[in-house]
């Protein structure tokens, strides 16, 4: 149908939502065709949306929607594997309990037991819940760092990690097959719970994740002596990392935590912030005030879901200075490999995981401890894939795995990002620096004066709508078709394409990549310097990675703008 008879169709259901019925009265002719001119789609990491009537919007009927097309992949599965059922969590938004209950209602009219948070828990916490109850999928209600307009749909595999590409093809085809979107209405979830299709979880996956997280800190002795004393102020942002958060840091040792009690809060509409992103040195403006009155060391944040963290680091100067995902990936990896090598715990077959978009600082911090380090896809399902592989084969043993965009695995009972696990460790790197009368951000400035200064930005240009998709295909195009041979009058000397899986030298000469397509484009420059180029799997953004190394910090930092210049002209 086009756009405009599937607005009918909503408008002629006279069973709709009223406060749907209402948005449908006053939406524009534009409006209208951002709405139902397509389907949300699943992408890197499941499915996102502004909240709202329509086809392209996060609703309760959406929400049904992909979980039919989940319902019936199941069933294709047999009865055996239905009745292990789905793990279901949520996060601080708007409509979030009510689209977990829409899901677990609708497996239940399939026969699909569900098992549900009785409340607001991270995302890591769903991860490890599909894993403890052995069950075959988990959900997970949440946008993630994105604004409060916001809502998402995750879908996860049985090993705990995000759904991988050949499923999630499956679960889309079986929604595309889906005619009528309000053919799908279940009994009301009371009715499940009382008949055992729904069972409410809660304190006690809290309390297995909690012991588990004691395996995450690596050094007790070194935060006893040094951890205890080290001023921390903690923001959840108004999301779940409030659950858990405090008290895993209060479990570990580490004791003045001071929390900004506003933001320790729920709240869909995240008033004290624009966007919740710890990402954005702009999320911790009520952090750095809480600091500078309790004259905190550190500043850490995690976004609603949990499965990010953001850091700050009190300088000389009494300013506070933000670390970019790529630095607390280093500091983290480090810190790791040093601690097991120290205490003689360092495997023969250790190995670390990294997206491909993410800094190769890491790679030669790995290589200087003879520890093996793999590339994939972005998507943290990928570094979980790795994991289940490891463990299968017994061919390496995981110990530490990140993206750039704040997203750290430290230990494997969970199967994505975890910023509660993340949270334990950087303060504990913390205590380790303090011992040796350091910061921090002295810790990546001592990795960079023995590795090189590398340097990192990534430009995310959106692009919302009809127009905004073919822009974005249109660059990728121009990429692909038309991309210099030079960046900062630095020679490509490989481009990796990893939709069309080849790889190809200044040369000529063509290899296949091993991974499985994806629309990426990777520019490697003649002095170890790279550009990425890909279109975001959940948000309307089309992104650029720049990673340069120099001898200095001001070459690295030339380098960087250079590039960014003539990549804007180009975009052009």
């Amino acid at each position: 149908m086009s756009y405009k008879e599937t607005y009918q169709s909503w408008v002629d259901n006279k069973d709709l939502d009223a406060h749907l019925v209402e948005e449908l009265n006053h939406l524009t002719e534009e409006q209208i065709e951002d709405a139902f001119y397509t389907s949300l789609e699943f992408g890197t990491a499941g499915q996102r949306g502004l909240i709202g009537v329509g086809t392209n919007r996060m609703n309760k009927y959406t929400v049904r929607l992909t979980t039919e097309g989940l319902a019936r992949l199941m069933d294709s599965k047999g009865e055996e594997e239905k009745k292990r059922g789905v793990a279901i969590a949520y996060d601080s938004r708007h409509f979030s309990p009510e689209f977990a209950m829409e899901a677990a209602s609708v497996l239940a009219s399939h026969g699909i037991p569900s098992f549900v948070f009785e409340s607001l828990r991270p995302t890591p916490e769903l991860s490890f819940a599909v894993r403890e109850l052995n069950a075959l999928n988990g959900i997970m209600i949440t946008a993630s760092h994105n604004p409060a307009p916001y809502n998402g749909y995750k879908v996860y595999g049985e090993d705990g990690g995000q759904m991988p590409p050949h499923d999630a093809d499956a679960l889309t085809k079986y929604v595309e097959a889906i005619d009528d979107i309000f053919s799908i209405n279940p009994e009301l979830s009371d009715k499940y719970i009382e008949e055992g299709l729904i069972t409410i979880i809660g304190k006690e996956i809290d309390d297995k994740y909690l012991e588990l997280l004691k395996t995450v800190t690596i050094n007790q002795d070194l935060i006893d002596r040094f951890g205890r004393d080290l001023n921390i102020v903690y923001t959840p942002l108004h999301g779940t990392g409030e659950m858990l958060g405090r008290a895993g840091l209060a479990q570990a040792g580490f004791e003045k935590i001071a929390v900004v009690e506003e933001q320790a809060i729920p709240d869909g509409d995240f008033p004290t912030v624009k966007s919740p992103n710890p990402e954005s040195q702009a999320a911790f403006k009520l952090a750095e005030e809480l600091g500078r009155e309790v004259g905190a060391e550190m500043l850490v944040a995690t976004d609603p879901d949990a499965d990010r963290i953001g850091v700050e680091v009190l300088l000389p100067n009494g300013n506070y200075q933000p670390l970019s995902g790529n630095q607390i990936g280093a500091i983290l990896a480090k810190y790791i490999l040093e601690a097991h090598k120290s205490a003689g715990t360092l495997p023969e077959n250790a190995a670390i995981l990294k997206s491909i978009v993410s800094t190769d600082l890491v790679a030669h911090i790995a290589e200087s401890y003879d520890v093996e380090m793999f590339n994939v896809l972005t998507g943290f399902k990928f570094i979980a894939e790795k994991i289940q592989e490891f463990e299968d084969t017994g061919s390496h043993t995981y110990m530490f795995g990140f993206e750039e965009s704040f997203g750290y695995l430290i230990k494997p009972f969970v199967r994505d990002k975890d910023a509660i696990q993340a949270l334990l460790l950087v303060c504990e790197v913390a205590a380790y620096y303090k011992s040796l009368g350091k910061t921090l951000y002295d810790g990546i400035q001592d990795i960079y004066a023995e590795y090189g200064h590398f340097k990192e930005k990534t430009i995310s240009l959106t692009l919302e709508g009809i127009d905004g998709s073919a822009q974005i295909k249109e660059i990728m195009t121009n990429f692909r078709d038309n991309a210099p041979g030079k960046f900062a009058g630095l020679e490509v000397l490989l481009t990796e394409d990893f939709k069309e899986q080849t790889a190809t030298s200044h040369t000529g000469k063509v290899e296949k990549l091993t991974t499985p397509p994806s629309d990426v484009l990777k520019y490697h420059l003649e002095d170890g310097s790279w550009i990425a180029v890909r279109p975001s799997g959940t948000e309307p953004k089309i992104k650029f990675y720049l990673a340069v190394i120099g001898d200095t910090d001001e070459e690295a930092t030339k380098k960087i703008e250079s590039i960014e210049e003539e990549i804007n002209e180009f975009v052009k």
